[in-house]
């Protein structure tokens, strides 16, 4: 079933948005890096926000269009929905991660902030980077 035209510019935008959250958290993980606390903080609290986003219209569009069928054959299917399984379940997983490892941040408690990040850094990574991959395989790849 093909995505009514009023809904189509979702997936773009979640796939940018998602993609704008990966380029943030490497920026944010080189910034803590150099010691630039200051420009961490900024560029974290962005990607907080454009993930913030992606999730309010990810959810708006599948509210509106419902479930969307991958169209892979063979070999693509098992891949696609290993990453889509991975994808969803350490988005799950991640979100609450983020609030503490903000939370952490925000109070000050930066030996916490550093021992929860450590797996909040990476997993948000993941997320964000398969969230991209997942569209790809889905709207461009294997779309018919």
């Amino acid at each position: 079933m093909p995505i009514p035209a009023e809904y189509a510019i979702f997936p773009v935008l979640n796939a940018a948005l998602n993609g704008i959250s990966t380029v943030l958290l490497l920026v944010g993980h080189w910034m803590i890096t150099r010691g630039r606390v200051a420009q961490h903080r900024l560029v974290m609290l962005t990607a907080l926000t454009t993930s913030t986003l992606f999730l309010t219209s990810y959810l708006y569009y599948h509210a509106h269009v419902g479930e969307v069928r991958f169209q892979g054959t063979g070999w693509t299917r098992p891949v696609y929905f290993t990453i889509l399984v991975s994808h969803v379940l350490l988005a799950i997983v991640i979100v609450p991660m983020v609030v503490v490892t903000l939370t952490h941040a925000l109070r000050g408690r930066f030996d916490k902030h550093r021992v929860v990040a450590r797996w909040t850094y990476p997993l948000w990574l993941y997320v964000s980077v398969t969230g991209v991959l997942v569209y790809f395989m889905l709207y461009r790849w294997f779309a018919t």
